[in-house]
């Protein structure tokens, strides 16, 4: 029996707790009604969190219509909200692959630091990052000064970076991977192998995977003749995913990269994840539903102004109403 706590994950880091549900909401829900859902995880705000993750998730799967269902705690503000989601027959599927089966690990020190970076990353008060150089430096003191010891580890053991991110069976390891590989001076040289990570069987591996493509970009943002250009392609596909997290992850990193008007992109999110945008824009977690939403904003070619101002007035689904408009009339 696998016991749902809740995770604040960094790549594979987990710290458990046990609270209660302050917040339930839902994603992937087309045609199966809200409530034969609510009946079925059997628990409601003020409630516990399920006993059983795996239990719950296989009730969920025998509902009619359901393929795969997904429950993910995420603690913010002071907040519990459990997340359901459920993957209907026929709906978008975001492919992921299988688990590789090799064994090689990361030489030692790689892993110490990197454990050394997430425990001061949770410790930190100030969580802001600068991302102009391509990699993350945090503003707390005592994270960034390990992050500044990542370049070196990417330029001394970037072969070793790539093998185990492809090829480890520890999703740990690949996850770590997945971070440090993202520090390498030559951001143009692991940007197939962090695109690779996104489709990895571990979510924590594609959370890193994005932060580090993430910062890239701000790179790419500050220095136009780097000559780095990354796809949103996969991105788009994981606005589909079962996996909370990945979804999440998608629409920061599409925000940055439709900061510039990009009318290629915004089509191609329009056409393969609309409908999963329109449901992340209504979450009841303002902070969680924020930035899909305004994503729909710049779907629907509106000003930043206009957007902003119906979001301040609590009028999302005007903006709904106009990304999915436009999509009607394409």
């Amino acid at each position: 029996m696998r016991l749902l706590t809740l995770f604040v994950c960094l790549g594979g880091a987990l710290y458990a707790q046990a609270p209660r549900i302050d917040v339930l909401d839902f994603y992937g829900l087309r045609k199966t009604p809200e409530g034969k859902v609510r009946q079925t995880i059997a628990v409601k705000e003020g409630d516990p969190l399920p006993a059983s993750k795996g239990d719950t998730e296989e009730h969920l799967d025998n509902i009619p219509g359901v393929v795969e269902s997904h429950l993910e705690a995420v603690y913010d503000a002071g907040k519990t909200i459990l997340y359901v989601g459920v993957e209907e027959r026929g709906a978008p599927h975001f492919e992921i692959r299988e688990s590789p089966e090799g064994d090689m690990r990361l030489p030692e020190a790689i892993t110490t630091e990197y454990r050394n970076f997430v425990e001061a990353f949770a410790a930190a008060k100030n969580p802001k990052e600068d991302l102009t150089q391509g990699h993350a430096r945090s503003a707390d003191p005592s994270t960034r000064t390990v992050q500044d010891r990542f370049p070196l580890f990417a330029t001394d053991h970037l072969a070793e970076l790539r093998d185990v991110l492809r090829n480890s069976s520890d999703e740990e390891q690949r996850a770590i991977a997945a971070y440090v590989i993202g520090y390498a001076p030559n951001k143009l040289d692991v940007l197939n192998d962090l695109q690779y990570a996104l489709k990895d069987s571990d979510a924590g591996v594609r959370t890193n995977a994005t932060r580090s493509l993430v910062a890239i970009e701000g790179l790419a943002k500050n220095d136009p003749k780097s000559g780095i250009k990354i796809s949103p392609t996969w991105f788009i596909e994981m606005l589909n995913s079962l996996s909370w997290s990945d979804r999440n992850r998608a629409v920061m990193a599409l925000q940055i990269l439709t900061d510039k008007p990009d009318t290629g992109t915004l089509d191609q999110i329009r056409d393969r994840a609309l409908q999963s945008l329109v449901e992340m824009a209504r979450w009841k977690t303002l902070s969680h539903a924020l930035p899909p939403y305004l994503l729909l904003g710049r779907i629907a070619g509106l000003p930043e102004d206009q957007v902003q101002a119906a979001w301040e007035r609590g009028d999302r689904e005007w903006v709904i109403m106009q990304a999915t408009a436009k999509k009607k009339s394409k």
